[in-house]
C-alpha cells in the first residue's frame, strides 16, 4: 500500500539554503566589521552573526529531517515495505467501528487521494492505477 510520507527533497534543499546563509553571514560579518572598525557601530556585524546562528540552527534541523526515518516535510509517496506510516501505527490500535464499510481503501501512488480496490483510475488526478 502506498502512503504519503514527509519528503526528503524539500528538507535537503532547505539545508543547502541554510549552508548558503551561514556562508553569507560569515562574509557579512567580516566585511561589516572591517568597514565599521573604529566607528563604534557594532550593529552591522551583529546582523552577520545573527545570520550565522539562524543558518546553523536551520541546517541542523533540515539535515536531520532529510536523513531521519520519521521526518516532517511534504511530497513523498512510499511503499509500506520501505517505511512504516506513523498514522497507520496510531490507527491500528483502535478497534474498527461496526458501522464502517468493509471496502478496503488504498491511496493513489501519484497524488495520494484515497481510492478503493475496484477503481481503475484515480478520481482526483485521473491517472490509471496499477493492478495489485
Amino acid at each position: 500500500m502506498k502512503s504519503i510520507k514527509p519528503g526528503r527533497g524539500p528538507s535537503i534543499i532547505s539545508a543547502l539554503g541554510s549552508v548558503f546563509s551561514v556562508i553569507f553571514g560569515i562574509f557579512w560579518t567580516i566585511l561589516a566589521s572591517s568597514m565599521t572598525r573604529g566607528t563604534g557601530l557594532v550593529i552591522f556585524p551583529l546582523f552577520g552573526i545573527l545570520f550565522i546562528i539562524i543558518g546553523v540552527c536551520n541546517a541542523i534541523y533540515h539535515f536531520k529531517n532529510a536523513s531521519g526515518k520519521n521526518r516532517y516535510s511534504a511530497y513523498d509517496i512510499t511503499d509500506e515495505n520501505e517505511e512504516p506510516d506513523p498514522l497507520n501505527q496510531r490507527l491500528d490500535d483502535t478497534p474498527p467501528s461496526p458501522s464502517a464499510p468493509s471496502v478496503e481503501t488504498h491511496f493513489c501512488p501519484y497524488c495520494g487521494a484515497p481510492v478503493q480496490n475496484d477503481y481503475a483510475f484515480c478520481r482526483k488526478c485521473g491517472r490509471e492505477l496499477p493492478k495489485e
